[in-house]
């Protein structure tokens, strides 16, 4: 017998609304858990010796920018599913996670720039990496946009996926504005862009940057934002394939009153 791989198991949406509504509370719980944990540990760690007290709003900026871009990757890797794949709930996964991902953007747009006026002494650079983050939030809208602004369900969902594919350049590019690329066995080499904003601290090749007082709860509070993002999602996600047993529903109805109408009008 072969055996099914977990998507193919939860191919079935109904098979999906079953397990996603058995899971879903106990990751919202637990998300919520870990998030007040986290901001309770970075909250009550000693300041930091440069940016005093400011640097508390690190734990929830970026998380929000990782799971920003984690969105937009989550909506490529569906939208590569829909396309190659022709899975069932893969335009329902790019579609809802969207919104999350646009939301995610901009509390990092938002916190990003309250972070960077005591740092900078203002709240917006035209630079790389702020830059890059803009437009990824700009994608986000133009998928939003563009599904809305057709009534097709196939063609909206075939079109979104292609501009979800075409979009993902931005991610590698958002990386690379502050850190560069350099990969001497393939002789590339990509110096970084003249920005305000710093590399990373956290996943270096030489290590962490950063002290382990704050490194903890920032590495915890990513963890409760991912659980919660992916509790969001599957509400998201549930609700969305509801709305569209809603929909064939109705149109079965006004299928049949017609039906039963011609029917009427032969007699």
């Amino acid at each position: 017998m072969q055996t099914q791989s977990f998507t193919q198991r939860f191919a079935n949406p109904t098979r999906f609304m079953a397990f996603s509504g058995a899971l879903m509370p106990w990751l919202a719980g637990l998300s919520v858990l870990v998030i007040a944990y986290a901001l309770y540990r970075g909250f009550t760690a000693p300041p930091d010796y440069q940016q005093g007290k400011t640097i508390y709003i690190m734990y929830i900026h970026v998380p929000a920018a990782w799971l920003g871009m984690m969105g937009y990757a989550l909506i490529a890797a569906s939208s590569f599913g829909l396309l190659v794949f022709r899975h069932p709930l893969a335009d329902v996964s790019a579609k809802t996670a969207a919104p999350i991902g646009a939301a995610f953007t901009l509390l990092a747009l938002i916190t990003g720039s309250l972070w960077g006026k005591p740092m900078w002494g203002t709240y917006w650079v035209w630079d790389a990496r702020l830059t890059s983050v803009l437009i990824l939030f700009f994608l986000y809208l133009g998928l939003i946009a563009l599904r809305s602004s057709i009534e097709d369900e196939p063609l909206a969902a075939k079109l979104t996926a292609v501009l979800a594919l075409v979009g993902v350049i931005i991610l590698p590019f958002i990386k690379i504005s502050v850190e560069g690329l350099d990969i001497p066995s393939l002789g590339i080499s990509i110096p970084a862009w003249n920005t305000l904003h710093q590399p990373s601290s956290v996943f270096r090749s030489d290590g962490p940057k950063i002290h382990i007082s704050q490194l903890v709860p920032l590495l915890i509070s990513a963890i409760g934002f991912t659980l919660l993002f992916f509790t969001m999602h599957l509400k998201a996600m549930r609700n969305e394939i509801l709305r569209r047993r809603v929909k064939s529903l109705r149109l079965a109805e006004v299928d049949r009153a017609r039906a039963s109408e011609t029917t009427v009008a032969a007699e």
